[in-house]
């Protein structure tokens, strides 16, 4: 890519177009990279709703569509803690580089901790602790579990510490703001793709996630509900951590007892482990693979035609949001305590359409644990 921008500028400046300075060459690197710019999601449409709607029931859900638009600047250096479960797969790799960028954007402090997976909460509740001790202004979270961090949310509550609840959904009636995609979504618009693209009837694999956290159960609830009914049956659904080793073996299990499926749906680790083993088992052909939610890997599967679709939660947006919403209430700013991007199905044809910096971090991308840190 840098070879090709170099050409580019070649031809401007030999060619004797005069036009080209600093400003024009960010443009163009920004629309030749599909865009990891600052400016290339704005503005954004989001779902906007109370922050009492502390539930992802349907029927509980009044929600509208709003336009979004980023912060320009913090008015002074926040000390912002984050907490994510992991970084073991490339849907939190864009979380990471998501949060960094914004806040690096906003001129704030931040401080990045992963527990090391969904199995981890020791680790997470220790690391929250530490980050917060240091002087932290406030906390995004992303909960291993939905219940069981809900007493340290309450403690920095009562200290006037903010929280915001970042993707996977805490139950705890103390957040300051969310910032999550109702899962529910994800599950329902995967069905609704599956319906009206298998082959009927047929047989689906379902992996929604580990059981603890909010987003699996409610995007199991979603593609449920959205194939109750059809010719579509989920033979099997298998829970667990999303580490590409327990979901292989989850998918292997299944496939001893239920040989017959035609279609494995549900995580993005799901669907990269089902890839490898339908090809060792020489099922490519008739096995079809499809991700509830979305990552580097599931948008390079799509391009090869190992993955038929899946839905993006715009993870890396949602990380944007975080920042801007939790440096929004510091500052003294509570028009957004709930927003969440709209659930998009990206496939094959859709693909060049696709702002692919609203979910994928950018190629080369390595973890970043702090921006501006502070000494405590």
């Amino acid at each position: 890519m840098y070879d090709y921008l170099l050409t580019v500028s070649y031809y401007f400046v030999i060619k004797g177009v005069d036009i080209i300075n600093t400003k024009v060459l960010f443009l163009l690197v920004c629309f030749m990279t599909v865009s990891y710019c600052y400016a290339d999601w704005q503005p954004l449409k989001v779902y906007s709703w109370p922050i009492n709607i502390n539930s992802w029931e349907p029927k509980e859900i009044k929600r509208e569509v709003i336009k979004y638009h980023s912060l320009k600047t913090a008015k002074k250096q926040w000390k912002i803690c984050v907490s994510i479960p992991h970084l073991k797969d490339s849907y939190w790799l864009a979380v990471n580089y998501a949060l960094i960028d914004q806040a690096k954007h906003l001129g704030i402090r931040m401080r990045i901790k992963q527990a090391g997976g969904y199995t981890e909460l020791a680790s997470q509740r220790t690391q929250i602790k530490e980050c917060m001790a240091s002087g932290a202004d406030g906390l995004i979270l992303s909960s291993v579990d939905t219940d069981k961090n809900n007493d340290l949310v309450q403690l920095y509550h009562s200290q006037g510490k903010l929280v915001v609840d970042l993707i996977n959904w805490i139950s705890s009636k103390h957040i300051s703001a969310r910032v999550a995609v109702n899962y529910f979504d994800n599950g329902v618009e995967i069905a609704k793709y599956l319906l009206k693209h298998a082959k009927e009837p047929s047989k689906v694999l379902w992996l929604p996630g580990p059981k603890g956290p909010g987003w699996p159960a409610a995007g199991n609830k979603g593609f449920i509900q959205e194939l109750t009914g059809s010719d579509i049956e989920i033979v099997h659904t298998a829970w667990g951590d999303t580490g590409y080793r327990i979901q292989s073996k989850l998918i292997r299990d299944a496939l001893e007892i239920f040989p017959d499926i035609d279609y494995i749906v549900g995580t993005t680790v799901s669907a990269d482990a089902a890839i490898d083993i339908i090809r060792q088992k020489n099922q490519s052909a008739s096995i079809g693979v499809l991700s509830y939610y979305f990552s580097s890997d599931t948008f390079k599967a799509i391009q090869r035609d190992q993955i038929i679709a899946a839905a993006t939660d715009k993870q890396a947006i949602q990380a944007r949001l975080s920042v801007d919403i939790i440096v929004r209430l510091l500052e003294g700013d509570d028009s957004f305590t709930q927003i969440a991007p709209l659930v998009e199905i990206v496939d094959k044809k859709t693909l060049n359409n696709f702002i692919s910096s609203t979910s994928v971090a950018p190629r080369g991308f390595r973890p970043v644990f702090s921006v501006n840190d502070w000494s405590n």
